[in-house]
């Protein structure tokens, strides 16, 4: 075995995969978060009005979204090819779930540059590369 493979892969394949992995468990848990009527009240309000005012269409993306991640990270820790398909769904989950919050750019709602990397590019640039990222796996023969 080379020092820097594990189990055959590289390294940093096994590194990716473990980030993904709390990423989208970190998504998970902001799902169960928001879905929980004590911790809903807890949050700021112009927040709580951004979630109670979500459609359940858009709540049901969220959830594909974040469940489809966190499995589909589970499944490229594994070593299965079924996550390229996971995080595809994972990625069109992301992408459904922001269609009510295009309209929200000339809102009273003031997001700055932070807030807005965090919501809205770091999900899509995330899942964007988790797709490329496992169908590379993929090529290299780490997962199958």
């Amino acid at each position: 075995m080379n020092d820097e493979t594990v189990g055959g892969v590289r390294w940093s394949f096994w590194t990716i995969g473990a980030v993904a992995l709390i990423w989208n468990v970190m998504g998970v848990i902001n799902f169960f978060g928001q879905m929980n009527a004590g911790m809903l009240a807890a949050m700021p309000e112009s927040e709580r009005a951004i979630i109670e005012g979500r459609p359940a269409w858009a709540t049901g993306a969220f959830a594909i979204a974040v469940f489809g991640g966190a499995l589909g990270s589970l499944l490229l820790l594994l070593r299965k090819s079924a996550a390229y398909y996971l995080f595809i769904a994972s990625l069109l989950g992301v992408i459904v779930q922001m269609i009510p919050y295009l309209g929200m750019a000339g809102s009273t709602i003031d997001y700055g540059p932070f807030e807005i990397l965090l919501i809205i590019l770091m999900p899509l640039v995330v899942a964007v590369f988790l797709i490329w990222y496992s169908k590379q796996a993929e090529s290299k023969g780490w997962i199958s």
